[in-house]
C-alpha cells in the first residue's frame, strides 16, 4: 500500500494480504467509533468532552493504528501517526489561545486524538478532516442562525463536528487524499 489511502482501502487490502493488521484496523476504528458517539452524545448534552474517556483514546488508538502499520510491515505510518497528534492538537490550542470563547480544552485534546487516525491515512486527510469539521460546524451554526434558534455568541458544542469531519476525511476520501 502507498501512503494516502482512505481507511476503506486500507481495510480492503489488510483483509487480502494482512489480516492481523486488518484485524487491528478494524478494532481502531469500532474503538473511534465506539468513543465518537459516547462523547459527541456527552458534548450535546454537556458542552464537554471529559478526559475520562478522551486521555485512553490516545493509548488505545495509537497501540492499535501503531500495531496494524507493523503488522502490515507499513512503518512509514508510524511517524504520520505521531506527528497527526501533534499537529492537530498544536493547531487547535493555538486557536483556544487566540480566541478562548470559541474553542474549549477538550476540543483541543480531542484533536490530537483525531491526528492520530488522520494521520495514519495521509496529511491529506489530516488537512480535510480539519477541514470538515470547521465547515460542517459552520453550516450548522448558520442552521441555527437562520432558524433564531440562536445567535453568533450561542453556544455550540464542536466535538461532535470533530468527530464527523475526521469520520468522513478517513473513509470518503479517495486515495491520495
Amino acid at each position: 500500500m502507498q501512503y494516502g489511502d482512505s481507511m476503506t482501502t486500507l481495510l480492503g487490502d489488510y483483509l487480502v494480504n494482512h489480516v492481523p493488521a486488518f484485524v487491528l484496523l478494524i478494532l481502531a476504528l469500532l474503538y473511534f467509533l465506539v468513543m465518537g458517539v459516547r462523547l459527541s452524545i456527552i458534548d450535546i448534552r454537556e458542552h464537554r468532552l471529559p478526559n475520562r474517556i478522551v486521555f485512553p483514546s490516545y493509548v488505545i488508538g495509537a497501540l492499535l493504528l501503531s500495531g496494524a502499520a507493523a503488522a502490515a510491515g507499513e512503518w512509514f505510518r508510524l511517524v504520520p501517526i505521531a506527528a497527526g497528534a501533534a499537529i492537530l492538537w498544536v493547531a487547535y490550542f493555538m486557536l483556544r489561545v487566540i480566541y478562548p470563547a470559541g474553542m474549549g480544552y477538550g476540543d483541543v485534546k480531542l484533536a490530537g486524538v483525531l491526528g492520530l487516525y488522520l494521520g495514519y491515512c495521509s496529511w491529506g486527510h489530516l488537512l480535510w478532516g480539519s477541514f470538515a469539521a470547521f465547515l460542517l460546524g459552520g453550516l450548522w451554526g448558520v442552521v441555527i442562525l437562520l432558524s433564531r434558534r440562536g445567535d453568533r455568541k450561542s453556544d455550540m458544542p464542536f466535538g461532535p463536528f470533530m468527530i464527523v469531519g475526521a469520520a468522513a476525511a478517513m473513509l470518503l476520501l479517495p486515495a491520495g487524499g
